[in-house]
Parts: structure tokens; C-alpha cells; sequence
């Protein structure tokens, strides 16, 4: 016999029990593309109209690599997390479940053959 409240039961624990550490992954995720996209923009729009060597040439300096490497890193992270939290709220039963392990597979798949690509051009 318990004692204890349906309150006191689900106190701290949200509908889905992890909703507040979603929430934080998504704000931390947003913040740094807010201060990552506009450095992207200038490295990757200062390559636009050069050749292939210079492009390569381009990339191959560390500061542009690391802002290239983290932008696709942290945009594909937050892309799965949103991904996954529209899922929990639209889509039902086995499906939700395939659908979401296949946007993680997706998103990492995504990271994986960028930063690989990236690491070619930058080594």
C-alpha cells in the first residue's frame, strides 16, 4: 500500500519524462547556430565563384575546416532532436519508433560522410 499522491508520483516527471532535457538540447543546439551559421555563411559564401584549388586551398586552413565541421556537427544534432520531438507528438505505435531510429541514422549517417569529406579536403 503506498502512500503516496498521483501528485507526488509524477512530480518532476513531465508527460514523457524527459521533456525539460529535450527543451535544454534544443535551446543549447539553437544558441551556438545562432553564433555558428553567420561564420558559416562568410566562410563558405567567401569560397563561392573559386576554382577547385583555391576551394580546396580554402578549406584546408583550420579555422574555416573547424566552423564548416561544427555547423554540419551541431545543425545535424539539432535536426534529430527536432525531428524526434515532432515524431513523439505526430506519429503512434512501431512506426514512431522506426521512424526516429531512422533519423538518427540519418542525422549521424549525414555527420559521418561530411566530416569524412571535410578531413579529405582539410588533410
Amino acid at each position: 500500500m503506498s502512500f503516496l499522491t498521483d501528485r507526488k508520483r509524477a512530480n518532476g516527471l513531465g508527460s514523457s519524462k524527459s521533456g525539460t532535457a529535450h527543451h535544454w538540447q534544443m535551446m543549447i543546439g539553437s544558441t551556438a547556430l545562432i553564433l555558428l551559421v553567420p561564420l558559416f555563411v562568410y566562410v563558405f559564401g567567401s569560397a563561392i565563384g573559386l576554382g577547385y584549388d583555391d576551394a580546396i586551398a580554402h578549406f584546408a586552413k583550420p579555422f574555416n575546416a573547424i566552423i564548416t565541421g561544427l555547423t554540419i556537427t551541431v545543425g545535424m544534432i539539432h535536426f534529430r532532436h527536432g525531428v524526434q520531438i515532432m515524431l513523439e507528438d505526430y506519429v503512434h505505435g512501431h512506426t514512431r519508433t522506426y521512424l526516429i531510429a531512422g533519423a538518427a541514422c540519418l542525422s549521424y549517417g549525414l555527420i559521418a560522410v561530411a566530416l569524412f569529406a571535410l578531413a579529405r579536403i582539410a588533410l
